[in-house]
């Protein structure tokens, strides 16, 4: 691979930014010069990270205005979703008396970090950041995608796949807001490693005899082939090994009660992961929610409002008691 020299780079820089000074007709060769001095733009951005600022390169950033704005959601669009730290499980009882199990998830300082168009990339999609860390204990170019971006850094990051109606501009503040309680949610995490493990944990085998006709083999998974034929133990075979530590999604997880005070969200049922772990929430799959219910994009506050003030939402779960409801 060759490697250009010092003096190339500030050949180069020193035509970008400095093209001919002499009069040029209004002719073809005002065109022709003007061309010359957006491949010398292209040459200078090949090697070199700085970035030449002229008026007249036609290399400019076409990217779309993208305003904050609240808009009307379409049943095709896909709305951002969240980065979430799981807190724990706990349980609440509702209005009627009902035991409901909770997993709480905070939603810490969500941000979007970096704003990807079709025009550029191909696709829409917003990076979604969470939490803070410090300068020392990222990379330098964790810290360099950070500063480009304008953004502060974040200790999670994350891409969400949007629709071209739902794209937020960088630096956009998430709240808990974003979602609505009684709504779905699939939530994505890493289950909890559990490390090398059994047939009868891993895979739920019933194992050997615990008496008579098992010697030292109680908790054995059994034969695991044939004879000659086929001589071999097949592809896919159900035995021990390491288990958990994977991505999974549960999917249709009800919201019951979020705190925008506190940015945290209540929901009901397990959730992929441990305590302290990053969840990555988005609208449901399969049971969508009502899109007139929905905030689109996302939510947007008014000036006057204080959220430290604000109360939490919880589901609406009907006038019917489910208890004393006749058979």
């Amino acid at each position: 691979m060759l490697v250009p020299s010092r003096g190339l780079i500030s050949r180069l820089r020193f035509l970008s930014l400095n093209p001919s000074s002499s009069a040029s007709p209004p002719t073809a060769a005002a065109n022709a010069t003007t061309s010359f001095t957006q491949t010398q733009c292209h040459f200078f951005r090949w090697f070199s990270s700085e970035a030449t600022v002229d008026a007249t390169e036609a290399v400019a950033d076409r990217r779309p205005v993208i305003e904050a704005k609240p808009g009307p959601m379409s049943p095709g669009s896909k709305r951002t979703g969240l980065i979430a730290v799981k807190c724990g499980m706990t349980a609440l009882w509702d209005k009627w008396g009902a035991r409901v199990p909770i997993t709480v998830l905070w939603v810490d300082d969500n941000i979007v970090s970096q704003v990807k168009t079709p025009e550029k990339e191909g696709f829409p999609a917003l990076q979604v950041g969470c939490g803070q860390k410090k300068a020392k204990h990222l990379t330098k170019p964790e810290v360099g995608h950070f500063r480009a971006q304008g953004v502060p850094l974040k200790r999670k990051l994350h891409e969400f796949p949007v629709s071209n109606d739902a794209l937020l501009p960088i630096g956009m503040e998430i709240g808990v807001r974003h979602f609505v309680p009684g709504q779905y949610v699939d939530v994505t995490g890493i289950t909890r490693g559990k490390g090398f493990q059994g047939g009868m944990k891993r895979h739920g085998f019933s194992g050997m005899p615990a008496s008579h006709g098992a010697s030292l083999s109680h908790r054995s998974i059994g034969s695991t082939g044939q004879r000659d034929d086929a001589g071999k133990v097949f592809k896919g075979r159900k035995m021990p090994g390491r288990m958990g530590g994977k991505q999974r999604t549960v999917k249709n997880v009800w919201v019951y009660k979020i705190d925008p005070a506190r940015n945290l969200m209540w929901v009901k049922g397990q959730v992929p992961g441990a305590e302290g772990n990053f969840v990555f929430i988005r609208d449901a799959f399969y049971k969508k929610p009502d899109v007139s219910s929905l905030p689109f994009p996302t939510y947007f506050a008014s000036e006057d409002e204080d959220p430290s003030k604000l109360e939490p939402l919880v589901a609406d779960l009907g006038e019917v008691d489910p208890f004393m409801v006749a058979d």
